[in-house]
């Protein structure tokens, strides 16, 4: 079966920091993108950032850019995203998922979804 276990989420102030991790399993990580989508109270779910490791290619939103650092570690199956300078506007479920071939920031291409991890970030 697939898997995807998202972590790390919790309540940080506005200017720190968090790194989530998404540990895979049940497919083929060196032939997928992982990427990482989030949803505020309220709101549609948006795509953060992704990673492939099918074709090396990343993808950042333009509302993380230069704060969010995505990476991947091959061996563990495990995607990781580093969050600085946090802001309360980063509020929201994160939410890990997987898709064949490279990254792409539409989450209607992405077939499997983890549980999300909660990221509350406080004025």
């Amino acid at each position: 079966d697939v898997q995807l276990q998202a972590s790390g989420g919790g309540l940080v102030q506005a200017g720190g920091s968090l790194r989530l991790s998404c540990a895979a399993s049940g497919f083929t990580f060196d032939d997928y993108a992982i990427g990482w989508f989030r949803q505020a109270p309220g709101k549609e779910r948006e795509g953060v950032s992704c990673i492939s490791s099918s074709d090396g290619s990343i993808y950042y939103a333009d509302s993380v850019k230069g704060r969010f650092t995505i990476s991947s570690d091959n061996a563990k199956n495990t995607v990781y995203l580093q969050m600085n300078s946090l802001k309360p506007e980063d509020t929201a479920v994160y939410y890990c998922a997987s898709r064949p071939g490279g990254a792409l920031a539409s989450k209607a291409s992405y077939n499997y979804w983890g549980q999300g991890t909660l990221v509350t970030v406080s004025s």
